[in-house]
């Protein structure tokens, strides 16, 4: 499962929509959701109005009063998500989750495991290999972030990862006259007036929700960099916005966020911060978040432009009881790990870092754009099963 936040078990309810049919042939496929996650109980469930703490209107305020509504908002959630999940908040962090696969192994009475990991699951599955390394048949950590980094150089490498994608889309539109926002073979230009323009003037988009202003629209456009199957849906909207439509951003906004049609939400993001903050033990005051923020000014100034607070992610949130194991991999054999060359979620350093970091890491480089790499061409996906199937461990930075 990715993340953290999401569920697992669904990547075995649609195993035909995720793995190859020898994969499916060669193995049970076995899926669960984490604690706190999906259909586990109990759910971690903090908020049902996300619109107050994702989509905060800074319109009208000074600086200073948009940063104390920030702060204000971040200790509202935090103190929401420890009220509402007082029996579990600090106990659902990734090595809780991988002594949870270690009994889900001993249920089904197996020596040893295989395990695929997606995203946050490449975290979670170093993590297993690193307490549990006995019973490690084989594993695939797909779309890596880097285990070393704290915290900050952390978002730091996913700022600058969908900062280039952004760029890298925005140039491929510059090039493409049938683009929906070429603005002339300048969209980015465009782009960067437009976040400008909204920050002034955010703009309408449906009845009854937010206008969209920067913020807003930095949470669209980085849902639709995932992957570049979204970037036409992505330049469609920006279009809209330059336009006076902010529906098609706040679509996207939406779909970051995981609104459902009936308005409520998952818990997916929920469950992301409460298990990312049960995962470190650092608590930055307000003062040292807001001085970090010049950092991700730079980092992606097009996506932060001038950022007035900090997030607050964990500064509010109970301290850690068992922050994340550092990770090795030691004596777990070798382990796949898979980068894409424009991963921006995790970046293929950061999937190098981790196949540094284990002890016998080897890294599988997919040309693409998009967040992780298995289904991408048969050359990444017949890599993995070779491996998966036969043991056979191909050269380390091998490309696909």
């Amino acid at each position: 499962p990715g993340g953290p936040g999401f569920g697992g078990s669904v990547l075995a309810q649609v195993a035909d929509n995720v793995y190859s049919q020898d994969l499916i042939d060669q193995f049970d496929i076995v899926g669960w959701d984490p604690r706190g996650t999906g259909l586990s109980t109990p759910t971690i469930d903090c908020i049902d109005d996300y619109d107050r703490y994702f989509a905060t209107n800074f319109e009208g305020l000074t600086d200073e009063e948009a940063r104390q509504l920030s702060e204000d908002r971040a200790v509202e959630f935090a103190q929401k998500c420890e009220e509402s999940n007082v029996d579990v908040v600090r106990y659902v962090g990734t090595n809780n989750a991988a002594r949870d696969m270690d009994s889900i192994r001993q249920a089904l009475g197996e020596e040893t495991i295989s395990y695929f990991g997606f995203s946050y699951g490449s975290e979670l599955g170093a993590t297993w290999a690193t307490l549990f390394p006995d019973t490690v048949r084989a594993a695939v950590l797909d779309g890596a972030a880097d285990p070393n980094a704290d915290s900050l150089e952390g978002s730091l490498q996913q700022s600058r990862g969908f900062e280039m994608a952004l760029n890298t889309f925005l140039a491929q539109c510059s090039s493409d006259t049938t683009c929906g926002f070429y603005n002339d073979g300048d969209a980015e230009g465009a782009f960067d007036a437009l976040m400008d323009s909204l920050a002034e003037n955010p703009v309408p988009s449906d009845p009854g929700r937010p206008d969209v202003d920067p913020g807003l629209a930095a949470s669209g456009v980085i849902e639709a960099l995932y992957t570049e199957a979204r970037w036409p849906e992505l330049a469609e909207a920006l279009a809209a916005a330059q336009g006076g439509d902010g529906s098609g951003l706040l679509a996207l906004y939406d779909s970051y966020f995981q609104r459902q049609l009936d308005g409520t939400y998952s818990n997916s993001l929920e469950a992301f911060q409460v298990i990312s903050c049960a995962d470190t033990a650092e608590r930055l005051t307000v003062e040292e978040e807001d001085a970090q923020i010049p950092l991700f000014i730079e980092a992606a100034p097009r996506l932060y432009g001038e950022a007035t607070g900090g997030s607050y992610f964990c500064t509010f949130f109970p301290d850690s009881l068992d922050p994340r194991v550092e990770i090795t991999g030691k004596g777990a054999g070798p382990i796949l790990v898979v980068g894409t060359t424009g991963d921006p979620a995790t970046p293929l350093e950061s999937s190098r870092a981790m196949a540094e970091a284990l002890e016998e890491g080897v890294l599988l480089i997919v040309e693409a754009e998009q967040h992780t790499g298995y289904d991408v061409n048969s050359c990444s996906m017949s890599t993995v099963d070779d491996y998966l199937i036969d043991l056979k461990v191909p050269a380390n930075e091998t490309m696909c």
